[in-house]
């Protein structure tokens, strides 16, 4: 295979209908289309259409792998939904944009990195990520801080520039926020180093009782629109609205937490600093285990040597047994025993005795040079 692409598109908000889903046949005649997917993956040739064209017109999220390095990620959701000024801050050159498609957002993420070892399929990777645009649209924009992370990692953002607003939450991801990292390539120190301008996220679920509160101080005829908006069951980005307004409102309780905004070269010396530390004490444990498992070693060989002392003329019995067989497969267990010999010679200071059976038994078996070549290796 002398490449590999990955492209896997899915709808949401809405099934593709039997002319798309003709539409995307002409596109690509071996791809899996259902009417609320487009799945292919390529070996030799590439896709005839444009990703950011594929999602302006049918589709809500999309995820491509290439063999190469190539990651990307991107999302479609309604501009009513999520206004481009609460995104835009987030965008980075390449690692994460953002584009106004008619009536949606399109936000693209990009991650180029050559592959370390064995290059990773396509597969499952969107289904892993794709919780996010829900989180999204309901006011979590825990994902387009990562993507700004990114941007900072790849250099795409001048030292000098402040970070965006940090998403309340960032210090305990998701498996879709950690699926999105791992996907994108973040570095797991930078990712905590910013972490640490996060406020805990409370109140972000329908579960909890300071939603119940903030649902009931709405205006009745608010209410009342909300539950025919639900009952007509066409509008159903309704929970997602509701949780975007209420963080909102959250956001603006002058009682919050008030987080200094850090530069760029900030986040990158701390995380720095942090994979430092990190390393290090990875160091130290690594030391201590080796020291642990040394001791147990040493610990287990001086038991060995006190069996052996207590049987030694019975070993070198078994020695010239073994050697006796002239079966070479022997010869490995026979050296091995004369290693446990001479060892046990230099721990009780016999090392000349040791030296003269040796020498006995080399003179008797001289003619076999394959027992010889592995004494020699002694």
């Amino acid at each position: 295979m002398s490449e590999y692409q990955y492209y896997e598109f899915l709808a949401i908000d809405r099934p593709l209908t039997e002319h798309e889903m003709g539409e995307l046949r002409t596109i690509s005649t071996r791809a899996h289309i259902t009417p609320t997917s487009f799945v292919n993956h390529y070996e030799w040739g590439d896709l005839k259409a444009r990703p950011i064209m594929m999602m302006e017109k049918y589709f809500d999220a999309f995820v491509y792998v290439a063999n190469w390095g190539t990651h990307r990620f991107m999302l479609r959701v309604p501009g009513r939904l999520l206004d481009v000024k609460d995104v835009s801050p987030y965008a980075a050159e390449n690692a994460i944009a953002v584009e106004i498609k008619g009536k949606h957002l399109i936000i693209d993420f990009m991650s180029d990195q050559e592959p370390e070892g064995d290059w990773e399929a396509g597969e499952g990777r969107l289904s892993s990520i794709i919780p996010l645009r829900a989180d999204l649209l309901s006011g979590d924009l825990r994902c387009l801080y990562l993507g700004w992370l990114l941007g900072v990692q790849r250099g795409e953002i001048k030292d000098g520039a402040l970070e965006p607003a940090v998403p309340p939450g960032l210090t305990k991801l998701s498996a879709p926020l950690k699926s999105l990292a791992d996907f994108l390539r973040i570095d797991g120190d930078l990712i905590e180093v910013a972490a640490r301008g996060s406020a805990t996220e409370v109140g972000g679920s329908t579960e909890d009782g300071e939603f119940r509160r903030w649902i009931q101080s709405l205006p009745g005829t608010e209410k009342d629109d909300l539950f025919v908006r639900l009952a007509g069951g066409e509008d159903h980005h309704v929970r997602a609205e509701l949780l975007q307004r209420f963080r909102r409102a959250r956001r603006a309780d002058p009682d919050g937490i008030d987080l200094k905004q850090r530069s760029v070269k900030e986040l990158l010396v701390d995380a720095e600093e942090r994979t430092n530390i990190r390393r290090r004490e990875a160091a130290e444990r690594e030391a201590k285990e080796r020291a642990r498992r040394e001791k147990e070693e040493a610990a287990a060989r001086e038991r060995c040597l006190d069996e052996l002392a207590k049987r030694q003329e019975e070993v070198w019995r078994e020695v010239d047994a073994l050697i006796t067989t002239k079966q070479p497969q022997k010869y490995e267990r026979a050296v091995a025993l004369l290693k446990d010999l001479r060892d046990l010679a230099v721990r009780s200071t016999q090392q000349d005795a040791f030296r003269r059976r040796l020498a006995e038994l080399r003179e008797r078996h001289s003619k076999k040079s394959t027992l010889m070549a592995r004494i020699n290796r002694l």
